[in-house]
């Protein structure tokens, strides 16, 4: 049998694309806190390989885990969900 491997992805807003083939994701968690029962929105910045410059910002994004690309890079675009007006 094989081993299957558990492969992060993630979907989220491209904030920023000022780095040459690098965009950056910020991806929100909504949860409900345990004790008070409130819905707490947390985020997360992620930088992502986008070799042929497709994301545009406020576009929909959907990354996945890969090896290491750079020291912050560890994610690669997938594919562009939905494009910013």
């Amino acid at each position: 049998m094989e081993k299957q491997k558990n492969i992060k992805s993630f979907i989220g807003v491209v904030v920023s694309t000022k780095n040459k083939k690098t965009i950056t994701v910020k991806v929100e968690n909504k949860f409900r806190h345990h004790l008070y029962k409130k819905m707490v929105i947390k985020h997360k910045k992620y930088a992502a390989h986008d070799e042929k410059n497709l994301a545009n910002l406020n576009d929909v994004v959907k990354i996945c885990e890969c090896k290491p690309i750079s020291k912050t890079k560890h994610f690669y675009l997938k594919k562009i969900i939905k494009k910013a007006i």
